[in-house]
């Protein structure tokens, strides 16, 4: 094994510079962590690629809305801390309302997540948002059915006016496979450090599945739409996700054409 000091390691900045140290000095092998290095440096790539569009959405006074829906342990929040790790903190904000107040029960249903719309230059990402009303809420009752039907009517419409408007609008939804969510969810239930995950509605997730793929069918038929299309992405495999999460919003933010077989688009 090769020989090294605290001078060495002083000289490391980041997670590359510390695998590529520990496989130089032979302390782990290459071919083991071959996967990761891959990983570890196509995201620092596109993590670079998106810093970069993000200096032109700064620039060009452009308005960008990114909205994350998914199932529960689909890996929403992780997905989008990577995609905002190096962004200008002060040009973006990731949006996670909670329960509506009494007062916002009583307004127009779209009415609290206006207040939050990206403004000149900024890139405004949802995790979860007005579709909490396509899935969530008929799924537990938390709606009416002539509340779901007005929505999904009303949407449409309304994310045309915002794109009619100027706002750039992208949707993907995370999916997950029955068994890799009921993994993950006993996961946060056995991990102290992952119990704050949990809620009462995830709890449910398993139990309900097949009342929610009949409400993300539905949502994804009657809302997908040629401007404003759902870009769905399996996500068994975190890592791979995140990096088609990316790919897909920068090919998005360009204008150009991305195809994968783990990213479905429904238009």
């Amino acid at each position: 094994m090769a020989e090294f000091d605290l001078n060495d390691l002083e000289k490391i900045n980041n997670k590359q510079e510390i695998i590529d140290f520990l496989v130089k000095h032979d302390i782990i092998k290459e071919k083991k962590f071959k996967e990761q290095l891959a990983y570890e440096k196509e995201l620092k790539e596109l993590q670079e690629k998106l810093l970069e569009i993000q200096s032109k959405v700064i620039q060009e006074n452009k308005r960008v809305l990114i909205i994350f829906e998914g199932r529960d342990a689909a890996g929403k929040g992780g997905t989008i801390s990577r995609i905002t790790e190096f962004l200008n903190p002060k040009k973006y904000r990731v949006e996670a309302l909670p329960k509506p107040t009494e007062i916002e029960q009583g307004q127009w249903y779209f009415q609290r997540y206006f207040k939050e719309l990206p403004n000149a230059g900024e890139i405004v990402f949802f995790d979860r948002s007005w579709y909490n009303r396509a899935v969530v809420e008929p799924v537990f009752g938390f709606c009416t059915e002539d509340q779901h039907s007005k929505f999904m009517k009303q949407v449409v419409e309304v994310e045309k006016l915002l794109q009619d408007d100027g706002i750039i609008l992208i949707k993907i939804f995370l999916s997950i496979s029955k068994e890799e969510q009921a993994e993950r969810l006993q996961e946060r239930k056995d991990d102290e450090m992952k119990q704050w995950k949990l809620g009462a509605l995830d709890q449910k997730a398993q139990e309900l599945w097949d009342i929610y793929t009949n409400y993300i069918d539905k949502m994804f038929q009657q809302t997908g739409t040629e401007s404003s299309s759902w870009l769905e992405i399996v996500t068994d495999d975190k890592k791979a996700a995140r990096l088609l999460a990316m790919k897909s919003i920068i090919a998005k933010l360009e204008n150009k054409t991305f195809e994968n077989e783990l990213v479905k688009i429904h238009s």
